[in-house]
């Protein structure tokens, strides 16, 4: 009946124009909730088939509702390192626990506004973890494109302090041509293999040893950020051009020596010079002794240093066994133009003596880039790239299904993810201190409420008049 079927289409407005009203009133609640996407709600009829002519079934309407997920926010500047945003297409990717299993559920998320929490990791304000691909060793990352299982919660605190072994050093520094020979080398009693009168065992106040004519102090950084000192120890020798040299540690404790070495000695042999004050690597024997090595066609040698753990062989050495620290190389540039070692008839003087390694350092602060880099900065100068933003791409981002907390999860119509690093395959890049808006557009979702007012009023008035018209029905029988 016509009049039973205009009643249940006012009914079906009530229900639609209450449904805009909740919609309604989530975008206006979450105008400043960040990366919140304005919800939509879109009408439509419902026809009925009426078999009499003449004769028409009301359908009503019925209410469904969109959240606009695509739709970009505005990209608001903040002053926070771990502020993330997303400019264009892409999700991040988070989880509600620190350390998912694979049966853990993952999220997707434009709300960027992560901070470090209490253990290192970064967490958004409704309380997901970010999830990013691990950096290898060598600086690389392995991505998954459709394997979740291959993220990892972004952890800066798991990294604690770094340091950075000294691999390279560039000595500066000029030996004196005009240097008298010592009373040592004169009289013959110079010995380099001897305890008592190596340059080595140098000691003043037990009269032990020979005092070097010249010491270059090099700084070393082992494997574990601890300061190392070595010495090398020079003597003009009676040979013209040519000095006798000891390369020691300081102290000797910090090393072990293998056979033919003493008193902390690393290698031992002679550094020479040509005529024109430039230093001889050819006929420098000290860089050649067991514990350096050349690279064909190289002219700087490389000083070994083997592992605590290890017992050095003859001629060889290794760091001392209480510090457990690991083997190291050392590239000793001592050749190079203009610097290296020089002799001149000026005064012994030491220019330069650089390093590249470290001592610890500990964590001051945490910078991502525009490709989702998460790199942790030290106090000793020291950065490491620790991990990769993944971002979340979709066939149908408008068909996610939404979660509190403004995340979002795979759903039958939005098709499944693909992972992609920033800036990839119509993902859009990261954009760091910085906060996507909410997309709601408060003087649009004002005028809605006035006309969805409006319509609800005017389905109201459709079951009045109907019921009005029902009761002018009865009355005719009475």
């Amino acid at each position: 009946m016509s009049i039973n079927s205009a009643l249940a289409a006012g009914v079906s407005g009530l229900t639609a124009n209450s449904a805009a009203l909740a919609t309604i009133s989530d975008n206006i609640a979450n105008a400043n909730t960040i990366g919140y996407k304005t919800v939509d709600t879109e009408f439509g009829d419902i026809v009925t088939n009426s078999s009499i002519q003449g004769d028409y079934d009301a359908g009503g309407v019925l209410a469904s509702t969109r959240q606009l997920v695509t739709q970009q926010g505005n990209l608001t500047q903040t002053s926070s390192n771990t502020d993330l945003a997303i400019s264009g297409q892409g999700m991040f990717v988070t989880t509600g626990v620190a350390d998912p299993t694979i049966t853990d559920s993952r999220n997707f998320t434009r709300a960027g506004s992560f901070t470090l929490d209490s253990s290192g990791y970064l967490q958004n304000a409704s309380g997901q973890y970010l999830q990013g691909w691990p950096v290898n060793a060598d600086g690389t990352v392995t991505t998954n494109p459709s394997s979740l299982a291959s993220l990892q919660t972004i952890n800066v605190g798991d990294v604690g302090g770094t340091a950075t072994p000294t691999t390279m050093l560039s000595l500066n520094a000029n030996l004196n041509a005009s240097q008298s020979i010592n009373a040592a080398v004169t009289a013959g009693t110079y010995s380099a293999s001897s305890s008592s009168t190596s340059m080595a065992a140098y000691d003043a106040d037990n009269s032990t040893g020979t005092k070097p004519d010249f010491t270059i102090s090099v700084p070393v950084s082992d494997s574990q950020g601890g300061q190392r000192t070595l010495q090398l120890n020079l003597l003009k020798s009676s040979t013209a051009n040519t000095w006798d040299a000891e390369l020691v540690a300081s102290p000797a404790s910090d090393v072990q020596d293998g056979s033919g070495l003493t008193d902390g000695q690393v290698a031992t042999g002679t550094v020479a010079f040509n005529a024109d004050g430039s230093i001889n690597m050819a006929s420098s024997t000290l860089f050649q002794s067991g514990a350096f090595s050349t690279t064909t066609g190289s002219n700087t040698p490389t000083l070994n240093i083997g592992a605590s753990s290890s017992t050095p062989a003859a001629g060889q050495v290794s760091w001392g066994t209480s510090l457990g620290v690991a083997a190291q190389p050392i590239a000793f540039n001592v050749d190079t133009s203009p610097g290296g070692l020089s002799q001149y008839a000026s005064a012994s003087v030491t220019q330069s003596v650089e390093t590249n390694g470290t001592q610890f350092g500990n964590l001051t602060s945490v910078d991502i880039d525009d490709q989702g880099f998460v790199t942790a900065d030290y106090d000793n100068g020291v950065t490491r790239k620790i991990a990769q933003v993944a971002v979340a791409t979709f066939q149908n981002p408008d068909g996610l299904k939404s979660v509190s907390g403004d995340n979002y999860q795979v759903s039958s119509t939005s098709g499944t993810y693909n992972l992609k690093t920033a800036g990839s395959g119509g993902a859009g890049t990261i954009s760091p201190s910085t906060l996507e808006s909410s997309t709601v557009d408060l003087s649009q979702q004002f005028s809605g409420l006035i006309v969805t007012q409006e319509a609800y009023s005017a389905s109201t008035k459709i079951l009045t008049t109907a019921d009005q018209m029902l009761q002018s029905l009865i009355s005719i029988k009475q």
